[in-house]
This record gives C-alpha cells, sequence and structure tokens, in this order.
C-alpha cells in the first residue's frame, strides 16, 4: 500500500529543483520509485513529477557531433533512435535488454540511471545496512546473484542498470541542476561504492535533477556493444554482462574501455581487460589473455562463484564477435 503523500507537477526545472525540499523525491517515469514506495524503501512527503517538463525530452545532434539525450526520454525512444543506434550501438544494444517491453515505454535514461538495488534484503522486510542497519544479510544469506567485485565486504547489491555499463564505456556525461549551481559529472563517477557510503547510489544531492546525458562525438573505428546474461530473457536484470568501446586499427586495439554489469555495486570497469587488450593484436591468444584477466581480483561469495565463469565466457565471445565482424 502507498503511504501518503502530495504530488507536484512543476511546468519548469527551476520549480522543480525548488519543490524538494522537506522530505521530497523526484517521479521520472515512476516505474521503480512507486515499487519503492510500496515496499517502504522510500516513504516521501511529496512527489515532484517530471513529466510536464518537454525540455528535458528528446534526442539532438551536439554541434561537436556527440548527441544530447533529455532525461526523460524512454528507453524505448533510445532503442529506437537511428542516431543512437547508428553512432552509438553499444548504448541502443543496453535499452533494448532493460526490463520488458512496457517498462521501457514509461521508464526514462535518468530513471534507469538512479533506480534502486535489487536486493531482496533491501527490498524486503530487513533492516539491512543499506537502510541504516548493521548488517548485510546477503553475506551469509541468499547471494547468488549478488556482487563479486567492489562490495568492500560491506554491501553485495549489484548495480541494476543496463544503460549505465554502455554510457560509461562511451565516456558520456550527465548535467545535473540544483538550487545553487550546475554540475557535469561523468557517468563514470555518478555512483558510489558501499566504501563510500552504504546508504546512497549516486553522488546526487536530494535537490539535485540529472536534466540531460550528453554523448561525445565517436570515430568510425569505434566499436560499441552489450551483452547481457541473465535468468529469464525478459524482466530480469543481469546476472552478468559487458559494455565493450574499442578503438581499432584494422585488428590492433589502440583503446578500450570495458565495463562490467551484474558484477558490483557499480558499473565495474575491468582495468585488467583493458590492459590486456589495449596495444595487441586482438587474435585468439589476445582474447584468451583477457578473458582470463576478466575475474581478476574478484571475490565471490560461495553461492556466486559461477558468475565469474559467465563473465569469462561473455569477454571472450564479444571479442571474438568484434574480430569476426572485421573479418567479413
Amino acid at each position: 500500500m502507498l503511504p501518503n503523500f502530495s504530488y507536484i507537477q512543476p511546468r519548469t526545472v527551476k520549480e522543480a529543483v525548488d519543490a524538494l525540499t522537506d522530505d521530497a523525491v523526484v517521479c521520472a517515469g515512476g516505474s521503480d520509485l512507486l515499487g519503492c514506495m510500496r515496499e517502504g524503501i522510500i516513504t516521501p512527503a511529496r512527489m515532484v513529477s517530471l513529466e510536464a517538463l518537454d525540455q528535458l525530452k528528446g534526442i539532438t545532434k551536439t554541434p561537436e557531433g556527440g548527441l544530447t539525450i533529455g532525461a526523460m526520454t524512454t528507453i524505448s525512444d533510445i532503442a529506437q533512435n537511428p542516431l543512437v543506434n547508428s553512432m552509438y550501438p553499444g548504448l541502443a544494444q543496453g535499452a533494448r535488454q532493460v526490463a520488458s517491453p512496457q517498462l521501457r515505454n514509461q521508464g526514462t535514461i535518468g530513471g534507469n540511471l538512479c533506480q534502486k538495488p535489487r536486493c531482496w534484503y533491501y527490498r524486503g522486510e530487513f533492516d539491512c545496512l543499506r537502510k541504516g542497519g548493521k548488517l548485510c544479510y546477503a553475506r551469509h544469506g541468499q547471494h547468488q546473484f549478488h556482487a563479486i567485485f567492489g562490495h568492500d565486504n560491506l554491501c553485495y547489491i549489484t548495480h541494476p542498470s543496463d544503460t549505465a555499463p554502455p554510457l560509461v564505456s562511451l565516456n558520456a556525461r550527465v548535467l545535473v541542476k540544483g538550487p545553487e549551481k550546475n554540475r557535469t559529472i561523468p557517468v563514470a563517477q555518478l555512483h558510489v561504492l558501499p566504501s563510500f557510503t552504504p546508504l546512497a547510489e549516486t553522488v546526487l544531492k536530494p535537490e539535485e535533477i540529472i536534466t540531460q546525458v550528453v554523448l561525445p562525438p565517436v570515430s568510425e573505428n569505434l566499436k560499441s556493444s552489450y551483452r547481457k546474461v541473465r535468468a529469464r530473457r525478459a524482466w530480469d536484470f543481469a546476472l552478468a554482462g559487458a559494455a565493450l568501446a574499442l578503438e581499432m586499427d584494422g585488428d590492433m586495439v589502440l583503446d578500450a574501455r570495458v565495463v562490467l554489469s551484474g558484477a558490483a555495486p557499480i558499473p565495474w570497469r575491468s582495468s585488467a581487460v583493458e590492459k590486456t587488450i589495449i596495444g595487441s593484436q586482438l587474435n585468439r591468444q589476445t582474447i584468451a589473455a583477457a578473458a582470463a584477466a576478466v575475474t581478476k581480483n574478484a571475490e565471490p561469495l560461495e553461492k556466486n562463484t559461477y558468475k565469474t565463469y559467465l563473465f569469462q565466457g561473455i569477454i571472450e565471445e564479444e571479442l571474438a564477435k568484434i574480430t569476426s565482424r572485421d573479418q567479413e
């Protein structure tokens, strides 16, 4: 049952920011927010809806040759947009793998980046560490879907977004509006580890709103992709996934950004894979070495060790796809 709250639909971004006081929350598409309210995770006094803010919707090309995506643009619009598909196929692939068609039609890119974790202890009736308690119940409980990197032995959630890893790999940034000043934050710095604080998922302040996602121009030699492995074909979050953004010169890797999903409390950049492939020919030996490197420094728990094999297989298959495309 939803708690009692007041509802405001501002007509400008400034009005929305000004309304974010006295225990208010932002509502974008609302698909995650309403679930959190029903589960008692969030009990706001006021809901500030961004639905009427058309200036936060749409996809446009920047003067530099990149793209600007309004924070209220739906995941479906991103998945279907011709510019996104041609310039940033990894982001389009990630958008297409978010939840179900109905939720993609409702959910927004801003909301997808800021959604709450899906841990059943956090969503359930447990006073866990992320809700201000003293324990992470997943550590000695049911943790088969939980983190193998970045948990710091504190909180074992995995970041649930399928758009954040591609955006990190593509060096995207978000524009943020606050009451005092505007900020630009790389998506790679938007989310926080439990060692920073287990009580929040992002660096955003309560009175701040993401207004835009900005993607830089890409070269014709960039190869981007996103692969997600899940228990079911729909309605499921990643057991393991990887976003790749590789600058290629023939079969030589000039630069690489590899970001894992379903791995850690944040989109997890795999520097071990990047170091293995940068400056090397993408051949069978390099791909095998990269697959072995992806689980370097992993700290799985008893019931999620299987994830290490999933990540190894994903990296091997996705890198092999790039070489096979180049040979066609």
